[in-house]
């Protein structure tokens, strides 16, 4: 745990939940279906598991995803990519019309920042005050280029 509580990770509440549970899920019915199927091959059972740990990687992957801040900047690890950002890259933090927090970047750019979901509520509102605050505080008095 950081010593500055404001640097504590930003991580989605739901979407965690659900994830850890279909990944218990699809990793008990793919050993159900792979031992109580007799008249599959040793190919089908491998396709099955191979199948049960992909989906089970993907659940995996959306329960992981967060925003982890440092003194230096933002590490956004989204489903599929991670991308670190100085603080002065990141000009504003808003919820737009998508359901996770975006950044908007000083060359034009925007980045989806999927460790803060709309689905969370006002926890989630909660804490793109935080993220916001954060960026601000961070970026302030940054030297320019």
């Amino acid at each position: 745990m950081p010593a500055d509580p404001a640097l504590r990770p930003f991580r989605p509440h739901l979407a965690r939940i659900v994830a850890w549970a279909l990944v218990v899920l699809v990793l008990a019915a793919t050993g159900v279906l792979v031992a109580l199927m007799p008249d599959l091959t040793a190919l089908d059972r491998t396709g099955f598991v191979l199948l049960g740990l992909l989906i089970a990687w993907f659940c995996w992957r959306q329960a992981s995803v967060a925003a982890v801040p440092d003194e230096r900047g933002l590490t956004v690890r989204n489903l599929l990519v991670t991308t670190h950002l100085q603080w002065e890259q990141i000009v504003s933090v808003r919820f737009g019309d998508r359901p996770w927090v975006q950044l908007d970047l000083a060359d034009g750019d925007t980045l989806a920042v999927m460790g803060v979901q709309r689905a969370d509520g006002e926890r989630a509102n909660a804490e793109a005050r935080r993220l916001a605050t954060l960026v601000a505080a961070r970026s302030r008095g940054l030297p320019d280029d």
